[in-house]
């Protein structure tokens, strides 16, 4: 769940869902690759201003759903997550780099968008959350999510 950011000036909740396709859109994202990335997130949250609220995969791409700061520009939020969990990927399964044909593990570009603390972070944290699971409830509320 996020939260609300307090700093020595202002308080905010600034929360993006950000989706980053695999390179070449390979499906190459199991099990073993989605709990590293988890791990390695966890590790940038640690030593970045960015807290990870949901994080959901598929094969071929990640949701993510992140919580920054206002200094943390969107870019920079992407440019930080992209790099070090390829670079963290690679360096715990080269053999992944081979099946990408010694490409990045992600496309250079990506999806972002905001998300309201009190309006669709419930629907879009579900979405994420159930992201490479056949759900009932992504099933459902897809529709929704396109209006958003």
């Amino acid at each position: 769940m996020s939260i609300y950011v307090h700093k020595s000036h202002n308080v905010s909740v600034l929360i993006y869902h950000l989706v980053f396709p695999t390179k070449y859109r390979r499906l190459v994202v199991d099990n073993i690759v989605d709990n590293e990335i988890k791990d390695i997130c966890l590790e940038i949250g640690k030593r970045y201003e960015i807290h990870f609220v949901e994080i959901g995969t598929d094969k071929d791409h990640v949701h993510f759903l992140i919580q920054s700061v206002p200094t943390i520009p969107v870019t920079r939020a992407v440019t930080i997550i992209k790099s070090i969990t390829a670079r963290e990927v690679f360096k715990k399964m080269p053999g992944l780099k081979q099946e990408l044909w010694g490409a990045s593990l992600w496309t250079d570009g990506y999806y972002a968008s905001t998300v309201g603390k009190h309006g669709n972070e419930t629907v879009i944290g579900k979405y994420v959350k159930e992201q490479g699971r056949a759900s009932e409830y992504v099933q459902i509320h897809k529709d929704q999510l396109r209006l958003l």
